[in-house]
């Protein structure tokens, strides 16, 4: 992973284009499963499933590419190894999204809307957003209403994500 290209990614929204710079540096596996899978279109389709107002979007989730149920609980049909770091969460940072298993991540991240540093060494830090930050606010501004989970984090509108690509230098 040390060309320049293989670490910085292109999230390709409805909203607009975020540019991150991962960090394999903290997390390799993380970094290296996250644009295996960007790689092979994994994330084309899906859409910010969960945003929660001041704190996160969340998206990687193959179900979201249609209206399912059970979106939110989807994921690449297995789990990485959690690579918790000293890296802290606060704005835009991009973490890996997991169940209560700190082992459970698999395609899910989110990207922080502001600090969350109750998160730190609980959850992966992967990257953190250079370009892009009016479409991470657009993004977090989109009005939600209740989840099936009772939380304040449904998108009343599909943010889809285009393509999650490499950028190229």
């Amino acid at each position: 992973m040390s060309d320049s290209a293989e670490t910085h990614v292109v999230i390709d929204t409805d909203a607009g284009s975020m540019t991150v710079k991962l960090w394999p540096e903290v997390a390799p596996k993380t970094v290296e499963n996250f644009i295996k899978l960007a790689g092979e279109g994994f994330y084309d389709g899906t859409a910010f499933h969960r945003i929660v107002r001041g704190f996160m979007i969340q998206g990687g989730d193959p179900l979201s590419k249609e209206d399912h149920p059970h979106v939110g609980t989807g994921g690449p049909g297995y789990q990485i190894k959690a690579e918790f770091n000293d890296r802290s969460h606060v704005r835009g940072v991009l973490s890996m999204a997991r169940s209560q298993d700190p082992d459970s991540a698999g395609s899910q991240f989110f990207i922080c809307l502001g600090d969350a540093t109750f998160l730190d060494r609980q959850y992966t830090c992967f990257g953190e957003l250079i370009e892009g930050d009016e479409v991470l606010e657009a993004i977090g501004n989109t009005p939600t209403s209740m989840s099936n989970g009772g939380e304040m984090s449904k998108p009343e509108n599909r943010v889809g994500v285009k393509t999650i690509r490499a950028k190229e230098d």
